[in-house]
C-alpha cells in the first residue's frame, strides 16, 4: 500500500474515503455483533424479510421431510420460529405459533415463553400517526466520480443535488436504526371498518412498538433506470439471485458487470436480515415506478417498437444498440424481479407513467397517463392503491382533506388509488380522509442533506446527524 504522503490528490481522496468506509464497517459490525448471535440460529428457520409469511410456518408444512421429523425437532423449530416473530414485533403470531405445538399446555418451557411474549406485548405503546415519518430516495449513486464529475453530460450539478450515495444511504439507515426507528408499511397507518350501514370507515391504524421505538415509511422513487441517466454512475438493472433475493447490476469503469448490494433494495434486505427489529412484521418499503422507459432497467413499455408512433429517439437509439431486444422477454424478466420483491416484503406505488406534473396537467392528459401505467406497469408489479406525485406537486394546494369537487382526486379514486403522497420540504403531514390517506414524503437527496448540515435543528435532525452523514467527497454544492 502506498504511503499517504506519496499519493496524488485523486489517490489521496480515494484512500481517505476507504479509511472512512473501513471505520464505518467496523462500527456497524460491532453494533451488530450481539443481535447476530440471536438471529443466526433463528434465521435458519425463519426469514425476517418475508412479510406476513407465517402462513408457511412449520406448523403448515406437510412435505415428506417434515413427516420424518420427531416431535422434539418440530417443537424446537416452532420455538425458533416464534423467537423470530418476536424480534419483528409480531407478538400475536408468535403466541399462536407456540400454542399450535402439540400439548403445549403441559410444557413449562412453552408456557413460560408465552407469558414472556405476552409481557413484551403488554409493555408496548401505540405509535401516534402524526409522529410517523415518511422518507424517500432516488436510485443510489455507485460511482461518485462519474455522477458528480464533468463526464455526467452536463448533469453533474443536478446529480449532486438530487442523488444520494451508497455510503450516505447506509449511514442514514444505520443511524436511524440506532435512534430507534422501525420501518412500517404505509398500509399499517390506517384500518378500515364498517359502520352500521355497511359503509367504509377509515381510522388510524394500531401499531404497537416497545417504548422508545419510532415508526417510519420508506419509499424509493424512480427505480426505473432511465435512458437519460445512463452513464451517470448508477446501476443498470435489478436481478434475482440464486437465493431469490433482488440485487443490482452495475457496469464499472473497466466495463465489467458487477452484481451485488449496490442499490437501496438489497442494502435494506441485508440490513433487515441482520436486524429483524428494524422492521415491523417484516415490512420493507414502497417502490414508486413510472413506465415510459420500463421498470427495474428492463425495457417493458409498448413504445419499444419502432412502428409505435410514441417511440422516441432515445428508445430508437437504445433498440439500435440492442438488435436482439425482445419485449416479451423483458417483461418476463421484470416480473420475476417484481415477484421476488413482493415475496420479500416490498410494495409498489404508481409514480404515474410519464413522471407527470399532476398540478399542471389537465384531467384528460392524466387519464391517458394512468391508462398507460395500468397497461404497461400494472401487469408486471400488480395492482396498487398508492400513487406518489413528482416534482413536489400535488392535486391540491392545501394539506388536509381533498375537496369533493376536486376532479383529479375523484378520477384517481375511481382508478383505485386510496393513498396519495407528494414531496414535502419541511415535515411530513399525514391525514386520513373519507376513504383515503394523504402522507407527504421527504426526499433525502444530496441537497436536503447538505442544507441540514447548515442548521442545528431541522426536519432531519431527529433522524440523523447530517454533518456526519454528508459525503465529504461530494463537489461543492450549488443550491437551487
Amino acid at each position: 500500500m502506498k504511503e499517504e504522503k506519496n499519493m496524488g490528490l485523486l489517490e489521496r481522496k480515494k484512500y481517505e474515503r476507504s479509511v472512512r468506509r473501513r471505520k464505518s464497517r467496523i462500527r456497524i459490525a460491532t453494533t451488530c455483533g450481539l443481535i447476530l448471535l440471536v438471529t443466526v440460529f433463528v434465521c435458519v428457520f425463519w426469514k425476517p424479510w418475508k412479510r406476513y409469511s407465517w402462513g408457511t410456518s412449520v406448523t403448515n408444512q406437510t412435505d415428506e421431510s417434515n413427516k420424518k421429523k420427531s416431535k422434539e425437532e418440530i417443537r424446537k423449530e416452532m420455538m425458533a420460529e416464534a423467537e423470530g416473530l418476536v424480534l419483528c414485533y409480531a407478538y400475536d403470531e408468535a403466541i399462536e405459533t407456540l400454542k399450535s405445538i402439540d400439548g403445549y399446555q403441559k410444557q413449562k418451557e412453552i408456557k413460560a415463553k408465552i407469558a414472556e411474549i405476552e409481557a413484551k406485548k403488554a409493555a408496548c405503546v401505540p405509535v401516534k400517526l402524526e409522529d410517523i415519518v415518511h422518507i424517500c430516495y432516488q436510485p443510489l449513486v455507485v460511482d461518485e466520480e462519474k455522477a458528480f464529475g464533468t463526464g455526467a453530460n452536463g448533469k453533474e450539478v443536478s446529480n449532486n443535488q438530487k442523488m444520494t450515495t451508497i455510503d450516505e444511504f447506509k449511514a442514514i439507515t444505520e443511524e436511524m436504526y440506532q435512534r430507534g426507528y422501525v420501518m412500517v408499511s404505509i398500509h399499517d397507518l390506517y384500518e378500515v371498518t364498517e359502520d352500521k350501514e355497511g359503509n367504509e370507515v377509515w381510522k388510524e391504524g394500531k401499531i404497537f412498538l416497545p417504548e422508545g421505538k419510532k415508526a417510519f415509511v420508506l419509499t424509493i422513487d424512480d427505480l426505473n433506470y432511465y435512458h437519460a441517466s445512463e452513464d451517470y454512475g448508477l446501476n443498470e438493472k435489478l436481478v434475482v439471485d440464486q437465493d431469490g433475493m433482488v440485487v443490482s447490476e452495475y457496469v464499472d469503469a473497466e466495463g465489467e458487470t458487477q452484481v451485488g448490494a449496490y442499490e437501496c433494495i438489497p442494502i435494506i434486505d441485508q440490513f433487515v436480515a441482520e436486524h429483524p427489529d428494524a422492521s415491523y412484521k417484516g415490512a420493507k418499503g414502497l417502490i414508486s415506478l413510472t413506465g415510459y422507459n420500463g421498470v427495474f432497467g428492463y425495457r417493458t413499455d409498448v413504445t419499444y417498437d419502432t412502428s409505435n408512433p410514441d417511440c422516441d429517439s432515445e428508445q430508437k437509439a437504445w433498440m439500435a444498440e440492442h438488435p436482439n431486444f425482445d419485449l416479451d422477454k423483458e417483461c418476463e424478466e421484470a416480473k420475476k424481479v417484481a415477484d421476488a420483491l413482493k415475496a420479500n416484503g416490498w410494495e409498489f406505488a404508481s409514480h404515474t407513467w410519464g413522471h407527470a406534473r399532476v398540478a399542471d396537467r389537465g384531467i384528460d392528459s392524466l387519464k391517458t397517463d394512468i391508462r398507460k401505467w395500468k397497461e404497461n406497469v400494472e401487469p408486471i408489479v400488480g395492482e396498487t392503491d398508492v400513487i406518489t406525485f413528482a416534482y413536489g406537486q400535488d392535486i391540491a394546494t392545501k394539506a388536509g382533506a381533498y375537496a369533493a369537487s376536486n376532479e383529479k382526486f375523484e378520477f384517481f379514486k375511481e382508478e383505485g388509488f386510496k393513498i396519495f403522497s407528494n414531496i414535502v420540504t419541511e415535515h411530513t403531514e399525514v391525514f386520513i380522509g373519507d376513504g383515503y390517506l394523504r402522507f407527504g414524503r421527504i426526499n433525502l437527496d444530496g441537497l436536503a442533506i447538505y442544507k441540514a448540515t447548515k442548521k442545528t435543528e431541522n426536519e432531519l435532525s431527529d433522524l440523523f446527524d447530517a454533518k456526519e452523514i454528508y459525503d465529504a467527497d461530494r463537489p461543492k454544492m450549488k443550491e437551487m
